[in-house]
């Protein structure tokens, strides 16, 4: 679709996609989710009905014409989450064409933000997100965790079903909002979502949201057909870990020698790159990596080492900081006072030192 805008009132797909450009490293992120090892449900709700009309047909005809690259990406995504997005929908009893959805929302990226601020695969506003319990605050945005954002959208999704009685009108109200969806029908006393959209009562990007999602779901169901591939590998396994709060990322990942773009990436609900204080958070590290993150996290010990007293005219004057070395440990290894560290290196008592860092061993002469 092309970008639009989205009305005050707008549900959390009213919004348009502004496309993230970075490498999705962290798509491969996401293994062993509770929510997806639940017990699925009953279908207790009708399939998601396939519909062929002009207004279709238009978004086909566009899909496969002057729109194809666009969507060769949105499909390039899509092997990546499908897959997931289809499970946690069966799981509610929700029909997993319903899954094609994300792609006219979001084009299967989960870091998509609109010029409105909704975010993730699903675009959640703040307010939905929360009411369908995401956090969204100073510290995390799970709009930006793609299976906890898709368990909430298919709880939404049921919920506008249950409330309209047609999926069309669902995907509409999750678009527009339920109030716009509510006064169309009770002002013109018809609640098939294809009549009204030949009313005033529906915007234009309402009009054309569920066509697009028709148009896509024909050809997500098929993809040969239309001459489309389907790419991205679902995600490898990664390793969770409980770490204290207000860990800091990067300084995490430099100690456990990990990338710290890498950690970052997989944890990108983290807004600040910190963990929230006051509780321990659940953070994603690379498959492999999980004895050496819980090392970095140990508490440091105090360990005497016995070294003689370093002579001020040594040739070794610069020192490269190590994993889990203080500036004590190190003023204490060369037979030094904190103060001089500190100061020859322009360092006050509370500046962190960092694995890498070259500290200042001896005073310029």
């Amino acid at each position: 679709m092309e970008p639009k805008g989205a009305a005050p009132d707008a549900g959390p797909g009213a919004k348009a996609l502004a496309e993230v450009t970075e490498v999705d490293s962290w798509a491969h992120a996401f293994a062993e989710s509770a929510q997806l090892n639940a017990v699925a449900l009953a279908p207790d709700f009708p399939d998601y009905p396939r519909v062929m009309n002009d207004d279709v047909q238009y978004f086909l005809d566009r899909f496969t014409g002057s729109r194809r690259m666009v969507v060769e990406l949105w499909m390039s995504r899509s092997g990546r989450y499908l897959a997931m997005i289809q499970e946690v929908f069966r799981n509610q009893g929700l029909p997993t064409d319903l899954a094609f959805t994300a792609m006219i929302e979001s084009g299967f990226n989960p870091r998509a933000v609109s010029r409105v601020g909704a975010k993730g695969l699903w675009q959640f506003m703040a307010p939905t997100a929360r009411r369908y319990g995401l956090r969204v605050d100073r510290w995390v945005d799970e709009r930006l965790d793609p299976e906890k954002s898709t368990v909430s959208a298919a709880a939404y999704l049921r919920d506008l079903y249950r409330q309209f009685g047609a999926w069309e009108l669902a995907q509409a109200a999750y678009n527009a909002g339920e109030v716009v969806v509510s006064r169309a029908i009770r002002v013109t006393g018809s609640s098939d979502f294809w009549a009204l959209t030949r009313t005033e009562y529906l915007g234009r990007e309402t009009r054309e949201f569920v066509p697009a999602i028709q148009a896509a779901t024909l050809i997500g169901r098929d993809p040969d057909q239309y001459g489309f591939e389907v790419g991205g590998e679902p995600w490898d396994d990664t390793e969770r870990i409980s770490v204290p709060p207000s860990t800091d990322l990067r300084r995490l990942s430099t100690v456990a020698g990990i990338s710290p773009a890498m950690l970052r990436a997989l944890n990108p609900t983290l807004v600040r790159g910190v963990t929230p204080p006051g509780t321990r958070w659940e953070i994603r590290v690379p498959a492999g990596t999980r004895e050496g993150v819980l090392a970095a996290l140990a508490p440091r010990r105090s360990v005497g080492i016995a070294k003689a007293r370093a002579p001020r005219h040594a040739a070794a004057e610069i020192h490269v900081v190590r994993p889990r070395e203080t500036v004590t440990s190190i003023a204490k290894r060369y037979g030094l006072s904190v103060k001089e560290v500190l100061r020859w290196n322009s360092l006050e008592s509370q500046d962190p030192i960092r694995p890498g860092d070259r500290l200042r061993v001896a005073e310029l002469r």
